[in-house]
């Protein structure tokens, strides 16, 4: 028995466990794409066949109590649902690609997107990221609210990734990071410097992962990086299992500057040489600032060697009429904290 607890054995216990999981959630995603194949074709008869009869709306009706009565513990066969069914097919017949996407999220994310998306590509953008990155309802919700599809389509990413990263890892590099990250599930209403920032964000790292996206693992907060007899601290580092690469986040509350991007660069050079290992990639590096002039930051970034994005947060969506103009905007918050400081604020 005491064999048995050998690094071997964990070894084997930890692959076998992974096995299991992936097998259940293969297992689960089946069962789900079936389903949506069944409610598919569902609607698909539904409107067919009243094309074909001229049925009306009574049909619908009388077609989920009939299924009730078969099939009395199966749930999902209300005359709503059926409705439901119906207005699938119709939103993406003749769209096999949609089509395809669809059958990859669960019905509840479906009809989410169904209920607030009108726009044929905004719908199409919300099916695939869901699938990718796997939303729950909740962060679904979250994204649509905060015009993820928007802000991704008209607000263009920077970063200087093709000049320093192989194309194969820089197409990945793109796909991970944000124009504009939504913060404000941290109910943040009043200026904050940035360690409370920093604080609330690794308070509620499960929400901030999954705004960041697919594969990203947190490490820690205020990592440790030593150069000579200094020591320096990135604010977040994480590390994406698809990039397999080391990422690093510097938060800023108030506009972007130049040296900001300087900084990064030395971080990620120390990144690389103390704490990536042989057969990871090289270390990227996130900016996440409450306000940028897009010039500013190509020119930052121009010269840099090292990988590095920088991108915006908004901590309240959409602000209520009676507030809007009569609230301080982040230069203002950055002279409020100045003040108090008796400082400048980096």
């Amino acid at each position: 028995m005491v064999k048995l607890l050998t690094k071997d054995y964990q070894r084997l216990l930890k692959e076998i466990k992974s096995k299991i999981f992936s097998a259940r959630i293969r297992a689960v995603h089946q069962v789900n794409k079936e389903l949506i194949k069944l409610y598919w074709e569902i609607g698909e008869a539904l409107v067919k066949k009243q094309k074909e009869y001229g049925w009306g709306k009574s049909v619908v009706e009388n077609l989920a109590k009939d299924l009730q009565l078969t099939f009395p513990d199966v749930a999902g066969f209300s005359s709503r649902n059926l409705w439901d069914m119906k207005r699938l097919y119709e939103a993406y017949q003749g769209q096999p690609i949609l089509r395809q996407a669809v059958a990859e999220i669960p019905w509840g994310h479906n009809l989410l997107i169904l209920n607030k998306i009108f726009d044929m590509e905004e719908r199409r953008y919300y099916l695939e990221a869901t699938a990718a990155l796997g939303w729950s309802r909740n962060v679904l919700l979250n994204q649509i609210k905060a015009d993820a599809y928007k802000n991704q389509k008209y607000l263009p990413k920077q970063h200087n990734f093709p000049k320093v990263l192989p194309v194969h890892l820089m197409e990945q590099a793109d796909e991970s990071i944000k124009s504009v990250y939504n913060l404000d599930f941290l109910g943040i209403k009043e200026p904050v410097l940035e360690k409370e920032l920093e604080k609330r964000l690794v308070g509620k790292i499960k929400q901030f992962i999954l705004e960041l996206g697919y594969g990203f693992s947190f490490i820690g907060s205020q990592y440790k990086l030593v150069l000579d007899k200094n020591e320096y601290f990135v604010d977040l580092l994480f590390f994406n299992r698809k990039l397999k690469s080391l990422v690093a986040i510097e938060l800023k509350t108030g506009e972007f500057k130049p040296e900001y991007a300087g900084k990064m660069d030395f971080y990620l050079q120390l990144l690389n040489e103390q704490t990536k290992l042989e057969d990871e990639n090289p270390a990227i590096g996130i900016i996440l600032c409450a306000e940028k002039d897009h010039i500013v930051v190509e020119y930052a970034l121009r010269n840099l060697k090292h990988p590095v994005g920088v991108a915006q947060y908004h901590l309240i969506n959409k602000l209520p009429k009676q507030y809007q103009g009569l609230l301080p905007g982040a230069s203002d918050f950055k002279r409020q904290i100045e003040t108090e400081l008796g400082g400048k604020c980096q």
